[in-house]
């Protein structure tokens, strides 16, 4: 009986070691396919090369390149050029169908100055850089020349991301 007993538990326990060892592994898988959630806030607490590393990660999976804002909470064409990409969908649907966006926080709490300082100067904010899906500097971007008046151009802003857009994908 003894002996039935112990070999009924080990069974049992080799049961639960097996079921703890599936539960892992389908818990990162899960982890490791979870879906990326761009950068769309400017948070000077946020890891900026990070959120770059997993841009990347996101724009080779997708095929599309990254598109880097840099800005902060203090910029008031900052809060213009968000409320004129809300305010144009079509735009918006272009944008993320070919980039992976991330906003890069840039402030007297945190300036990112080390990431930064990969991509060259920037004149005024909100600035914008271009990367291939690899992380390579593509282009950089004054967005002064989007603007008239006390907004955004519809037209500047398209013709901007489309000529950006990888070849594959412009509209």
């Amino acid at each position: 009986m003894m002996h039935f007993v112990g070999r009924f538990l080990g069974q049992c326990f080799l049961a639960l070691v097996i079921v703890g060892a599936l539960s892992a592994l389908s818990t990162h898988s899960a982890a490791a396919q979870s879906p990326y959630t761009p950068v769309t806030k400017y948070d000077p607490k946020r890891n900026a090369a990070r959120d770059i590393d997993d841009a990347v990660v996101e724009a080779k999976r997708t095929n599309r390149r990254i598109l880097l804002e840099v800005g902060g909470e203090w910029c008031s064409w900052c809060h213009t050029l968000d409320q004129f990409f809300e305010t144009h969908a079509d735009l918006t649907a272009l944008r993320d169908k070919n980039f992976v966006m991330v906003k890069i926080n840039f402030s007297e709490e945190n300036p990112n100055q080390e990431v930064l300082s990969r991509y060259g100067a920037i004149n005024g904010y909100p600035h914008i850089f271009v990367l291939e899906s690899d992380g390579k500097l593509l282009h950089s971007q004054d967005t002064g020349v989007f603007e008239e008046g006390k907004g955004y151009v519809l037209e500047r802003l398209t013709d901007f991301l489309n000529r950006w857009a990888p070849a594959a994908k412009t509209n």
